[in-house]
């Protein structure tokens, strides 16, 4: 009776090492990984992206995968490292999925680390990070002032929490991957923080790790052109996010989340910007209507149109609640709003004209103003634990 055939079983970790025309230094890398990873508690997939390389990369990469049938080769006609992480990551059965450069710049000691939290449940991503206390760098200073100034501007545009955007040493979930690679629009080398910002918007724990990273001298990576690139994705990327057309609400409730989990620091910038352009707009209108109607009135008209203007800009950019769905709800609970903001202000100018009823136009615009950054307050609280609270994005 013949023996039934191996079935082979997944391995809890896969580490995809994307390469493009790096015959030289992929066997050494190879080597270095299958030594290290043979000393941890888990089974363990290598596979190799080739990115259309033209050297003898391609062969070199079959012999390693017939020499250890745990190294595996996937070849892509196409270059992008981010293309090729995400192709190999969305069809992979491991738990773990990891990526690393074929350089080896990270010190491989800091790989248990890494996986470690992501294995045990305790975070959704692991990163890598060559830029907080505990890590050790060795490289030039034109890449760390270039290194530092991208992660600075990402803290300033996108209020990103994580220190390390594009150190080539993460991994992720598999489950958490199957949901944001889709998302992720970028092919290339922004890919990484496309991942990373989609991820900490849908309230994902991100684990950093400080490694020891040695810069490759031999690297064929322009960085300068790399940087202008990734400058390009973070303003697509922000519009994308301010205009609600990345659903990061609907990743949330995929993978299980609070839907405005992470969200309140984004949340509280753009209805700053809305509010200050609504107090504009208000101000602008009580100072024409007023040459038309009593304080009053103009203030109550004002307010309306604005608080219509304000709960539409706030709906479709602040909360991302798009289509028409509950539109007619949500209005009619920021009337309710407007209705007690209007008792506020409208008693802020009762107490003035008490108080000094030959004040100037320009003092009622400043106390009404005054008052609607009270009211502004009150009205954003008003929708996130009221308003918009469990409301879902949807197409229109």
């Amino acid at each position: 009776m013949s023996a039934l055939p191996a079935v082979e079983t997944a391995p809890v970790l896969e580490v995809v090492v994307p390469v493009h025309d790096e015959e030289v230094a992929l066997p050494r890398a190879v080597a270095a990984l299958t030594a290290y990873l043979d000393t941890l508690p888990w089974t363990w997939r290598i596979t190799i992206a080739d990115n259309a390389s033209s050297d003898g990369t391609p062969l070199v990469a079959r012999r390693l995968a017939h020499a250890d049938d745990r190294v595996r080769v996937e070849r892509f006609e196409e270059k992008g490292r981010g293309r090729a992480l995400k192709r190999v990551w969305e069809s992979s059965d491991a738990d773990v999925l990891v990526y690393m450069d074929v350089d080896l710049s990270t010190d491989l000691n800091a790989l248990m680390p890494l996986v470690a939290p992501i294995v045990s449940g305790h975070s959704d991503l692991a990163i890598g990070t060559r830029l907080t206390r505990g890590s050790r760098v060795v490289r030039g200073p034109r890449r760390e002032l270039i290194s530092r100034a991208y992660n600075t501007i990402l803290r300033g545009t996108l209020r990103t929490g994580f220190t390390d955007a594009q150190c080539g040493f993460k991994a992720i979930r598999r489950d958490v991957a199957r949901v944001l690679l889709p998302m992720v629009e970028d092919d290339t080398w922004f890919f990484d923080t496309e991942l990373l910002v989609l991820a900490e918007r849908s309230g994902l724990r991100i684990h950093e790790v400080p490694v020891d990273w040695v810069d490759d001298p031999d690297t064929r990576v322009d960085v300068l052109r790399t940087a202008l690139d990734d400058l390009r994705g973070i303003r697509r990327l922000g519009w994308a996010l301010m205009t609600g057309r990345v659903a990061v609400d609907r990743a949330r409730e995929e993978l299980g989340m609070r839907r405005d989990a992470g969200r309140l620091g984004t949340q509280t910038v753009l209805f700053v910007g809305v509010g200050v352009a609504s107090t504009v707009a208000y101000a602008v209108l009580f100072l024409l209507l007023r040459h038309l109607m009593p304080a009053l009135a103009a203030n109550a008209t004002a307010l309306l149109l604005t608080t219509i203007a304000n709960t539409a800009a706030n709906r479709r950019f602040t909360f991302g609640v798009r289509g028409r769905a509950e539109a007619i709800r949500h209005h009619v609970q920021a009337l309710i709003v407007f209705g007690i903001g209007l008792a506020l202000t409208s008693a802020s100018l009762a107490l003035l004209d008490s108080f000094a009823p030959d004040a100037s136009r320009l003092v009622e615009v400043l106390v009404l103003t005054g008052a609607n950054l009270f009211v502004t307050v009150m009205r954003f609280a008003a929708m996130r634990v009221w308003i918009f609270r469990g409301s879902v994005a949807s197409g229109s």
